[in-house]
């Protein structure tokens, strides 16, 4: 049996029942949340390694629920969501969020992203990088060690995705790295609707580590190709 404890919040019962079955599946323990009380109730009772979230539901706003969560943890939330525009996945995951499914979406793509936050989990809990790992490009700094970044002395608040978009990017500074390649090393394939989810989160990490993100200094886009980490002095 999977160790990994996920709280399904979702209202809508047949979208609910295709998540918990392939939940069950593949050995994963689930609770289940109908609306926003009751899932902030479960995920402060039973402390769920990951959350997957519908933003649409019938009491609060998923988005709510994202922020009186990071109040007083950081457990993974994974948003499963019909709202595909990108001010949409930005607002969520400026909230919190640490990654964003649109719906509809197929199982693979769910599985895909628990892979990518349980390799995170793993990495934070067992620190399995060497503790002399730092990367530094200008005043951008990433120990690898601790899994955090900086700017300045500034820590950034980088979701799974962010950080590991960042750390691929880092570890090919220079290299111009393709949509493919980045998706494929993200979620583990090259589907279309992940070229649009990378969007957002280069989006958003632009953000986090850009001055100015309109002409952004680390990380720079070759458009119809991918993007590319420029060396700073």
């Amino acid at each position: 049996m999977n160790k990994v404890l996920i709280l399904v919040v979702e209202d809508d019962a047949p979208i609910r029942n295709l998540i918990t079955t392939t939940l069950k599946a593949h050995d994963y323990k689930y609770i289940i949340a109908p609306n926003g009380e009751s899932a902030i109730m479960e995920a402060s009772s039973h402390n769920p390694d990951i959350v997957l979230l519908d933003l649409g539901l019938p009491d609060i706003d998923g988005v709510e629920v994202i922020k009186r969560i990071r109040t007083w943890s950081n457990m993974p939330i994974i948003v499963i969501s019909a709202r595909s525009e990108d001010n949409d996945k930005i607002e969520a995951l400026d909230s919190g969020a640490d990654d964003y499914l649109t719906k509809p979406f197929s199982v693979e793509e769910l599985l895909a992203r628990l892979r990518v936050t349980q390799r995170r989990l793993y990495f934070m809990q067992t620190g399995s990088a060497s503790s002399n790992s730092v990367f530094t490009n200008g005043r951008l700094k990433i120990d690898f060690a601790s899994g955090c970044a900086y700017i300045g002395e500034n820590e950034l608040h980088l979701t799974p995705i962010e950080y590991k978009l960042l750390c691929l990017m880092a570890k090919n500074v220079g290299k111009v790295l393709t949509h493919t390649y980045i998706t494929q090393k993200i979620w583990g394939s090259s589907w279309e609707n992940d070229v649009a989810s990378l969007r957002v989160f280069m989006a958003t990490l632009r953000k986090k580590i850009e001055s100015e993100p309109g002409s952004p200094q680390y990380i720079q886009t070759h458009i119809g190709v991918g993007y590319r980490m420029v060396k700073v002095e």
